[in-house]
């Protein structure tokens, strides 16, 4: 143990001595350094701004979307909208699926300061905000407690808004919605329109819905579907069961059951991960190449000293060690500096901003970022010394005197 605090010690003497030279040299390493760990850190976090981005539009791993199409065939007809509500709810409390929303869209007019406007509107239940990571920016999303009001509530866009001449949420807007049968709505939640120009719409509970809900929108926007989250590892096995149990629940129906998530996206970051840390490898290899050019200049103008060394008893070991450890000293102390500069930068850049979205789960500076860093440091100071060090070792006490 003191022989290594020994050379450590006397590494960090000898780059005192020389640090013109060996700073010249780590400015590169410093950088390479910054960069790969910026990379793997970016990267990192990214791939959770990207996992949310898709879990907004497909859902959670593993989501599953399950359909049924009338065939019609024989005759048959589609079923009602309260024999799909007893089926999903069946293969539910069946298989004990902790978050799960049944989905229908209908149009309903809606009758605006400015006339009437029939709207899309989405029937939801309040377990969907959970599974897409939908957020409102005022107002707040469904509870089961909304489902005993007796005016129904209603989550909007912004155009949705100004179309009601600009009001706000605060204000407890009112909407009157539906045909034959139009009922008083309250505006409890807003969220942002997803493209410019977006035409008003409108989520409300399942059974809120019901209320403006006819055969003849059913059969132009199609029939309700259901959303379940399960575990990763069981929905093989359920995309198959739940098709077949809702074959069987209903008759004369198409079952259609597939995971609308993304899971081959993992793949895919994976890959450019990989392709970024090898282009950053190859920077981190060029700045350790003028480190190598540096300590082998260095180690001709010390033979006197390492022949004077080699006299008083010095082993070959001994003599390559130290030389080995001035080089992964200085590169360790570039590689600290890299990653603080790494860590600096990330730290203040707003990867919403970036990637045009909110980011739920605000993601941290990986460890495992600055552990890639650090150890690229010491590997290529490793490198970087091997050679002087071998170079230092073949020198004689006799060279002492001949230099």
């Amino acid at each position: 143990m003191t022989g290594v605090v020994g050379a450590l010690l006397e590494a960090w003497d000898e780059l005192r001595v020389h640090k013109v030279r060996v700073l010249l040299a780590l400015v590169g390493v410093a950088v390479a350094v910054c960069a790969i760990t910026a990379i793997s850190a970016a990267g990192e976090m990214l791939r959770q701004v990207s996992a949310e981005q898709n879990e907004r539009w497909g859902g959670r791993a593993a989501t599953l979307q399950v359909s049924a199409w009338p065939t019609g065939e024989g005759g048959s007809v589609m079923p009602t909208s309260e024999e799909y509500e007893q089926v999903f709810d069946e293969i539910v409390d069946r298989y004990g699926i902790g978050y799960s929303s049944m989905l229908r869209d209908a149009p309903a007019p809606v009758r605006f300061p400015d006339g009437t406007r029939e709207i899309t509107t989405t029937g939801v239940e309040p377990d969907w905000a959970t599974m897409h990571r939908f957020q409102v920016t005022s107002g707040r999303w469904f509870t089961e407690a909304d489902a005993d009001r007796l005016a129904p509530a209603l989550v909007v866009n912004q155009a949705f808004l100004d179309a009601l001449g600009g009001t706000t949420v605060a204000e407890h807007p009112t909407v009157t919605i539906g045909g034959d049968n139009p009922v008083v709505a309250t505006v409890v939640g807003a969220f942002p329109d997803d493209w410019p120009d977006m035409d008003p719409v409108a989520y409300a509970l399942v059974d809120a819905q019901s209320t403006w809900v006819t055969p003849e929108s059913m059969e132009m926007m199609g029939p309700p579907r259901l959303e379940l989250w399960v575990p990763d590892d069981l929905s093989d096995a359920l995309v198959e069961t739940v098709r077949r149990d809702v074959a069987g629940a209903l008759q004369g129906v198409q079952a259609d059951v597939y995971r609308s998530d993304s899971p081959s996206a993992s793949v895919v970051d994976g890959a450019i991960r990989w392709v970024v840390l090898g282009v950053s490898a190859i920077a981190l290899l060029l700045g350790g190449l003028g480190l190598v050019n540096i300590a082998l200049v260095t180690v001709r103008y010390r033979i006197r000293e390492i022949g004077i060394r080699r006299s008083f008893g010095a082993s070959s070991g001994r003599v390559f060690f130290s030389v080995m450890m001035e080089s992964v000293v200085a590169t360790t102390v570039a590689g600290v500096l890299g990653v603080t500069v790494a860590i600096v930068v990330l730290h203040n850049v707003p990867l919403d901003v970036l990637m045009g979205s909110a980011v739920q789960d605000a993601p941290g500076f990986p460890f495992s970022a600055a552990v890639t860093g650090m150890l690229a440091a010491i590997g290529i100071g490793a490198l970087a010394g091997l050679l002087p060090a071998l170079v230092a070792v073949r020198v004689k006490v006799i060279d002492a005197i001949r230099y």
